[in-house]
């Protein structure tokens, strides 16, 4: 259980180089690859992602406090202000590297305080408050998806213009006003269910990490603390495995969905 002052786990997002994620520049930065960087595009794709973790560590801290801890409230956490749940490096540095680069790399949002202290039943109260995250990315996911949906049935122009993002993965350059609309709900829908996935991992310290906290017995429970300090290095060694790919398996699903209705 987290202590005196420590948090919820932080969001935690991968970026792979994925048609369902973002047509992402490769790791060669030679003049001609820059020239060939989308810049709206990524802005769009950045503006998303900040909104996603805000949606993610808000719901964290709205839980909280609705479950009797109010630190992060008085925090100001409470917010879908994306400054107040900035961490420079981990949801600035980190997540535009990857984008312009394909580095490999993770990255973070502030992680929300919590004081066990303040919780009624600690464990059960953990596990609630770290399924806020990923469920709140799955319902912001879900509500794009159908607001898209809604769009293409009366709008000849925005099925084609979901037509085209699902076949480039990048918002297409039309004088429209309804493409950077389309643009947004449709990586909204994608980075929202992948970053609800990935959380639902029970490797330390994403939410699932809590959730399988608080479903084991005690002893098996102790054992998982203790190894949560290795997590982060885990998560790498599986990254560069390749073992996170399955995180998009449920992406594609709700894209090719999304192209038959």
């Amino acid at each position: 259980m987290p202590g005196n002052g420590s948090g919820c786990p932080a969001t935690f997002g991968i970026y792979f180089t994925s048609s369902t994620i973002g047509a992402f520049i490769g790791s060669d930065l030679s003049v001609d690859s820059l020239l060939k960087i989308d810049i709206g595009n990524i802005m769009i794709q950045f503006v998303v992602l900040l909104f996603s973790l805000s949606i993610h560590e808000a719901s964290h801290a709205w839980m909280a406090d609705r479950l009797g801890d109010y630190t992060a409230r008085y925090l100001g956490r409470v917010s879908l202000n994306p400054i107040v749940h900035i961490d420079p490096i981990g949801t600035v540095l980190f997540p535009l590297l990857q984008f312009f680069t394909n580095l490999p790399l993770i990255g973070w949002a502030k992680p929300v305080p919590i004081n066990p202290a303040h919780l009624t039943n600690g464990r059960r109260d953990q596990m609630i408050i770290s399924l806020a995250g990923p469920g709140s990315n799955l319902l912001a996911g879900g509500i794009s998806f159908f607001l898209l949906a809604g769009m293409k049935s009366v709008s000849p122009e925005v099925n084609g213009l979901i037509i085209n993002m699902i076949m480039t993965s990048s918002v297409p350059r039309q004088r429209s006003i309804l493409a950077p609309i389309v643009g947004m709900l449709f990586f909204a829908m994608i980075i929202n269910i992948a970053l609800a996935v990935f959380n639902f991992i029970p490797i330390p310290p994403l939410d699932g990490h809590w959730m399988l906290y608080g479903v084991l017995p005690y002893n098996a429970a102790q054992v998982l603390e203790k190894i949560s300090g290795y997590g982060f290095l885990l998560l790498y060694g599986l990254m560069f495995l390749g073992m996170f790919e399955f995180v998009f398996i449920p992406v594609r699903w709700v894209r090719d969905l999304l192209l038959v209705i």
